[in-house]
């Protein structure tokens, strides 16, 4: 089978020839049809993540295909790939063929295509849980968003609205406005006054100390991702004064509370009430998926196709 395998932190990912998985117990042997490009696959594979697999290894923290042998799962079914170390502690998703533990799939509704199934874990559930785990998100409430047009930010635009939170985005100029869906207003860091009862921030560095400005006192600010900038300067006594709490989304943490949750999503994903932008690339174009998922202004999240999505 075909893999994609990193031989050095930092370097140009590599597809190489390995041999295919066989099955063994409490395993399942998975034929790969989509694998996901995240900002954690970068982190790992530039060697700043806090564990690592052995070099050479498999990147790819989820993915989605087709069972071909498991005990819990019936050759043929339609799975989604996330957890149990995959692409962190053990090799991952970007692969044809791949050996993963039974705990680590999800039953993927037909309804669902492969590459949306392969995507949707991360996003889906990071913004979901930052609302109503973290910040605790009530009706009513008001909350702004940074970085509303990527993959967390927009479904976290999403579910606001649908848990009856007014959502507003903060952009950085009128291209970034005009990518905001229909009816979403757009503040510039200039318009931010403290009225926001919930920050959800996904860009990180000075983009999150600014945003800071726009939640009113005794509002939450919930730090989902770092785009922007891994380093923050913030004012201490101004955010003391106005005791806004500053709350970080751990999704390996909490990872049970996304994978209670992703049936639901997934239900909301086949209907269309829930949108998720993906970009696909072949498997041999991984360095360049790596690439755009860094690029300032890309829609969506990137996938690797092994083989034909399904």
């Amino acid at each position: 089978m075909k893999a994609v395998r990193v031989h050095a932190w930092r370097e140009a990912p590599r597809l190489d020839e390995l041999p295919d998985p066989q099955p063994r117990a409490g395993h399942a042997i998975v034929r790969m049809q989509a694998a996901s490009v995240g900002h954690i696959d970068r982190t790992v594979w530039r060697g700043a993540f806090l564990r690592h697999p052995p070099l050479p290894y498999v990147p790819g923290v989820e993915g989605a295909g087709v069972v071909v042998s498991s005990a819990r799962f019936a050759p043929g079914q339609r799975v989604w790939l996330r957890g149990a170390g995959l692409g962190i502690a053990r090799d991952g998703t970007w692969c044809e063929l791949i050996d993963a533990p039974d705990e680590a799939l999800g039953p993927l509704p037909d309804a669902v295509p492969a590459t949306l199934g392969a995507a949707f874990f991360s996003p889906c559930t990071s913004a979901w849980v930052a609302l109503r785990e973290v910040a605790q998100l009530r009706a009513g409430e008001r909350v702004i968003v940074s970085g509303a047009t990527g993959a967390v930010g927009s479904l976290a635009v999403q579910l606001a609205r649908e848990l009856g939170a007014p959502a507003a985005a903060l952009v950085s100029d009128a291209a970034q406005a005009a990518r905001l869906p229909a009816g979403v207003p757009a503040l510039s860091i200039e318009q931010l006054t403290p009225q926001a009862d919930v920050l959800i921030d996904t860009v990180g560095g000075a983009t999150l100390a600014a945003a800071l400005h726009g939640v009113a006192p005794g509002g939450r600010a919930v730090l989902v991702g770092y785009t922007g900038g891994t380093t923050v300067e913030l004012d201490l006594p101004q955010l003391l004064q106005r005791d806004v709490a500053l709350l970080p989304l751990n999704m390996l943490r909490r990872e049970a509370a996304g994978r209670a949750a992703a049936p639901g999503l997934l239900e909301r994903l086949a209907r269309g009430s829930l949108t998720l932008a993906v970009q696909p690339f072949a498997l041999h174009e991984a360095a360049q998926a790596l690439a755009w998922i860094a690029t300032r202004g890309h829609r969506g999240r990137a996938v690797l196709t092994p083989s034909a999505p399904a």
